[in-house]
C-alpha cells in the first residue's frame, strides 16, 4: 500500500482549534481495514515527528466522521478496531454516519432493508457472517433482522447506539453529511447532519463554524472558506484521508 502525507495547506483565514490542541479527523472508511491501519500509523508517527520537533500541544483528539461500514469487506474487522485497537493518547470521537443510520433504522424498526443492501449494506451483513439474500427468504425481512442482531456482538451494537452527530473544536465543526445552510446547529434536524448534499456543498454561506465532512467523496480533499470534505472514495480505490489541524494551520494525511 502506498503512504503520503500531503502538502501543508493554509487554513481558512482566522479559523483555528483551542491553544495546545492537535486534532485529525479521518473521512468515510467503508471497510477498508488496511487502510485505516495504515492512516492510524500514520498518525501516530506524525504526533510523535511534532513532538520531536517542539510541538507543544498537550491534547490530541482523533475524529472519526462517521460510514465506517458497507461497501467494504471489512466493516465487522474496522469496528474491532476502533472498539480495542485505539490510539494511546487520543482523546477519540466517533460520529454517527448515514450508513450507521441505514443500520440503526433497520436493526430498530426494520426500516429500508432494501435501500441499505443496495447501497453496500449486503457487505456488513457478510462480514458479520450472514448472507442477507438466503435470510431475508427466511421469513422476510423479520428474518433478517433477527439474523443480524444475533450475530452481531452487543459492545458493536453499543458502539453504534452511542455515536454523536456533531463535534467542535474551536473554530471547527465536524459532521458525518454537513448541515441545512441558514440553520443554528441546535436546530439542525438530524437527517440532514447525516445525509446533506447540494443544499450544503453549493452554499457559499458562513456557517459560523468551518465544516469538516465526509459523505461526498471526491478525489482529493475539497477546501472551501466555509467547509472541508475529505471523503476521498478509500473504498472506491482512493486513499483514506485524515485532516490535521493545530493553531491555524492545516495539513493531510493519506494511505
Amino acid at each position: 500500500m502506498k503512504l503520503w502525507t500531503a502538502s501543508r495547506k493554509a487554513a481558512t483565514p482566522g479559523a483555528s482549534v483551542p491553544p495546545g490542541t492537535r486534532v485529525y479527523a479521518i473521512g468515510d472508511i467503508h471497510g477498508c481495514l488496511d487502510r485505516l491501519r495504515a492512516l492510524h500509523g500514520l498518525i501516530l508517527a506524525d504526533r510523535d515527528r511534532a513532538a520531536a520537533q517542539g510541538d507543544a500541544a498537550r491534547r490530541h483528539v482523533l475524529i472519526y466522521l462517521g460510514d465506517y461500514v458497507d461497501r467494504g469487506a471489512e466493516s465487522r474487522e474496522v469496528i474491532d478496531v476502533l472498539l480495542c485497537e485505539p490510539l494511546p493518547g487520543f482523546a477519540c470521537v466517533h460520529l454517527r454516519g448515514n450508513h450507521e443510520d441505514f443500520l440503526l433504522r433497520f436493526l430498530e424498526r426494520g426500516e429500508d432493508a432494501a435501500a441499505w443492501l443496495l447501497n453496500g449494506g449486503d457487505a456488513t451483513f457478510l462480514s458479520y457472517g450472514v448472507d442477507p439474500y438466503a435470510a431475508s427468504r427466511d421469513p422476510g425481512p423479520r428474518g433478517l433482522r433477527a439474523a443480524l442482531s444475533a450475530a452481531m456482538p452487543e459492545d458493536h451494537l453499543r458502539f453504534f447506539c452511542g455515536l454523536r452527530l456533531s463535534h467542535i473544536e474551536g473554530d471547527y465543526l465536524f459532521v458525518h453529511a454537513g448541515l441545512r445552510p441558514g440553520v443554528p446547529l441546535a436546530e439542525q434536524d438530524p437527517e440532514d447532519l447525516m445525509w446533506i448534499r447540494a443544499p450544503f456543498l453549493h452554499s457559499r454561506a458562513d456557517h459560523g463554524k468551518v465544516v469538516v465532512h465526509g459523505h461526498t467523496p471526491s478525489s482529493a480533499p475539497e477546501q472551501r472558506d466555509n467547509r472541508i470534505g475529505i471523503d476521498t472514495g478509500a473504498v472506491y480505490g482512493g486513499p483514506l484521508t485524515a485532516l490535521v489541524l493545530q493553531g491555524c494551520e492545516r495539513n493531510f494525511l493519506q494511505a
